[in-house]
């Protein structure tokens, strides 16, 4: 190695040095354990993609999952047909379509709110470590579910109980209450380019 590689591979080292004596005093100093809310908005691809990465990753820790599809009515999606026949995994579609499917409000509130129902219902079960919450932003901005009944159901959860909502458009309450939340960004779609849905990458 010449002098000029050997300077450079020392700076470096030194950079790196300091980067990780940074990085690990901030994780020593997150000592805290709590169930988490977690918010993937944005009109980006993968939000609920995102959300059923952590099932597979709770799973894979022997937790047990709840997930509710407020807006889906299909049921076969390839995340379905795999993770829904998993032990430990309750699985309810709980949508009939988009309102344009239905283009009957009186209907689309009373499906809501039977869904949120079900979601209560895990959200309560101490057992169920993982709760999703597959757009549930739309019922909240459509203002078929009251957004503070939501959010209370929410805050009155176990403590050691994860959730994970997904939707575009998360509102400012949802945003405030959560713990983490990360914004998708929609940069290019191929169903733009005229290319339907495909298998075991949209469905």
């Amino acid at each position: 190695m010449n002098e000029h590689m050997t300077d450079k591979a020392e700076r470096h080292a030194a950079r790196m040095a300091k980067k990780k004596a940074v990085i690990d005093a901030a994780i020593a100093a997150a000592d805290k354990e709590k169930g988490l809310l977690l918010v993937l908005t944005g009109n980006g691809k993968g939000k609920s993609s995102s959300a059923f990465g952590m099932v597979a990753r709770a799973l894979g820790h022997g937790m047990k999952v709840g997930v509710a599809q407020f807006i889906k009515s299909r049921s076969d999606t390839g995340e379905e047909a795999f993770l829904g026949k998993q032990a430990g995994v309750e699985w309810h579609v709980l949508g009939e379509g988009f309102t344009w499917d239905t283009q009957n409000l009186e209907r689309d509130i009373a499906t809501a709110k039977r869904g949120w129902e079900v979601a209560r219902r895990m959200l309560a079960d101490a057992s169920i470590h993982l709760v999703v919450l597959d757009e549930l932003t739309y019922l909240l901005n459509y203002g078929w579910l009251d957004s503070a009944t939501v959010l209370a159901d929410l805050a009155a959860r176990p403590p050691m109980q994860h959730v994970v909502i997904t939707g575009r458009a998360a509102s400012a309450a949802l945003i405030e209450a959560a713990d983490t939340v990360s914004e998708i960004a929609d940069i290019k779609h191929a169903y733009r380019a005229g290319v339907k849905a495909q298998a075991g990458v949209d469905l």
